[in-house]
């Protein structure tokens, strides 16, 4: 009768092994869409290294643009759990956001030192017109005339911070793009960020 049991337990364990994907299991980002673009582009702009103007690059942003692509591509290969938003602005972020198989991307609203749930993709951010903001980390502090949506890879990490004296956003990734109204297929409604404030935050996509 004992021994019964235990071949009946491993016959469980067995299963559960063949059949249902281990908890541990890493997620594979490299079959998804942003690969294919991100590999695409990394391939068009490595055929013209010898002669980047004619992709409409100066050598020295051909190189740049070259270091974000492979870092994105590092970013989907490596990552292990699903992209993630953490707001550390002090105030409330618009961000996209899908839960795959479920709800597709659309605004959702986090609230400050929270992070998006890893069961969520946190696609990108919101950011309304006059918002002060460093999009790449080491660049200059711009001011948005209009709003626009930045656009992460698979597995990003991102990190949005206001910076303590200039008082302007900060992204610890470059994002992958920038949208604005009529580009994409975001929403990208016409919100300050007194609206934004004033929106109640999501409660789902919170970890």
């Amino acid at each position: 009768m004992q021994f019964i049991k235990i071949i009946l337990v491993a016959l469980v364990l067995l299963v559960n092994l063949t059949i249902a994907q281990p908890s541990w299991a890493g997620k594979d980002f490299t079959k998804g869409t942003d690969y294919v673009e991100v590999t695409q582009e990394l391939n068009q702009l490595l055929n013209v290294k010898d002669n980047p103007e004619q992709a409409g690059y100066t050598p020295e942003q051909f190189q740049a643009r070259l270091s974000q692509l492979q870092s994105q591509k590092y970013v989907i290969e490596t990552a292990r759990k699903r992209a993630q938003c953490f707001n550390q602005t002090g105030k409330t972020l618009g961000i996209y956001a899908n839960k795959p198989k479920k709800y597709p991307t659309q605004l959702y609203f986090l609230a400050a030192g929270q992070i998006t749930d890893d069961d969520w993709d946190c696609d990108g951010i919101y950011l309304p017109a006059g918002t002060q903001v460093v999009l790449t980390p080491n660049t200059e502090v711009q001011e948005l005339t209009q709003p626009i949506a930045v656009k992460f890879v698979d597995g990003t990490q991102s990190i949005a911070r206001t910076n303590p004296t200039t008082g302007a956003i900060e992204l610890n990734v470059a994002p992958a793009k920038v949208f604005k109204a009529g580009e994409g297929n975001w929403l990208l409604p016409t919100l300050s960020q007194a609206d934004i404030d004033a929106q109640v935050p999501s409660p789902q996509i919170i970890d």
